[in-house]
């Protein structure tokens, strides 16, 4: 990407980030060719560490394009930071408000103007014992349906090592392992067209994380469970709620 139309807040973030990147871990990029070179695409990544946000954006960076994170609109209030976020074009996303839809909205208008937008579709880092993929939500599914643009699947391995979401833990070795690997665009033409019906965008995006588990058992060297996992669900304790 050249540095001239980065700009100079992003053309800065970069110089804060990447640096310690190349210290911190040791890189593997694979398949950075599928992700396209011009126009609105939505990656769809599994989570495995908070971490993991950091190393996806490079690899997205280093394949030329400027990745834009979704994150929760509260960090957007926070003096100096929100000013920081707006200026590198992240994205806030309220959430279980009527303010959802604008986000939506700042969502789609990103893809329009040629963005990539970057989605977790588990909503967090997994919940699975062994950290692979959860079901996810329909977000992605539902944006890919309102614009059109290209969903990449994308797995990443090793951020784990850095920060494990299970135990907490933040390690700071140095040259810690991390690869990060795209598919082709999902396949997701069937629905083409299609109503969003709760029905239809579950069925786009088991697709979507079945590409996702596909990439992750090749990075790891192992089978996905054949089944994504489901996160428990919330006991109901009023009988009026059952």
């Amino acid at each position: 990407m050249a540095h001239r139309r980065l700009g100079f807040w992003r053309r800065f973030a970069a110089l804060l980030v990447i640096p310690v990147l190349k210290v911190w871990t040791r890189r593997t990029w694979l398949n950075s060719d599928n992700i396209p070179r011009s126009g609105g695409v939505i990656i769809a990544s599994n989570h495995v560490s908070h971490f993991d946000p950091v190393v996806v954006g490079y690899y997205i960076f280093s394949a030329g394009r400027w990745p834009r994170f979704l994150g929760k609109a509260s960090l957007w209030k926070v003096p100096l930071l929100g000013g920081f976020l707006r200026k590198v074009q992240q994205i806030p996303v309220e959430r279980g408000s009527v303010e959802a839809v604008k986000s939506l909205d700042v969502l789609v208008e990103a893809l329009e103007q040629g963005g990539v937008v970057v989605i977790y579709p588990e909503g967090t880092t997994t919940r699975e014992p062994d950290l692979w993929p959860m079901r996810g939500k329909t977000g992605a599914a539902r944006l890919a349906l309102l614009t059109g643009a290209p969903v990449v699947p994308v797995a990443n391995w090793g951020a784990e090592q850095i920060f494990d979401p299970r135990t907490s833990k933040l390690r700071f070795r140095p040259r810690v392992p991390v690869t990060v690997t795209s598919g082709k665009p999902v396949d997701l033409s069937k629905w083409q067209g299609a109503t969003p019906t709760r029905a239809v965008l579950e069925e786009m995006t088991e697709a979507i994380m079945h590409d996702i588990s596909g990439l992750l058992g090749a990075l790891r060297g192992e089978t996905p469970p054949p089944t994504l996992y489901d996160r428990p669900r919330k006991k109901i304790t009023n009988a009026e709620d059952a």
